[in-house]
């Protein structure tokens, strides 16, 4: 019976672990403008440049390319009227 737990325990763990080893970080922040470095999946990017600029009184952010892991955002201030554009193939997010 120790051995059968044993086997579970591992086949429960293995795939949290995988999960696990994606990074994020801010590389540059120059002016409004955030590069990130990240391997997460496109949502945690676009989750984490969206903290990342309000931490920095902004509305949100604004996507603009993807090159490699780097991505490019702009940081929106309310007062610019401009359209929160996400990750292509992700849903806008709300701003409150």
């Amino acid at each position: 019976m120790r051995l059968f737990m044993k086997h579970i325990v591992l086949f429960i763990t293995a795939p949290l672990m995988l999960v696990a080893c994606a990074s994020t970080e801010l590389t540059m922040s120059l002016g409004n403008m955030r590069l990130i470095n990240s391997s997460a999946d496109p949502q945690q990017v676009m989750d984490y440049a969206n903290k990342i600029c309000r931490d920095d009184f902004y509305i949100g952010a604004s996507f603009i390319s993807k090159a490699g892991k780097d991505y490019r955002f702009k940081c929106v201030r309310a007062d610019e009227n401009e359209a929160l554009v996400p990750i292509p193939g992700l849903k806008p997010n709300n701003t409150k």
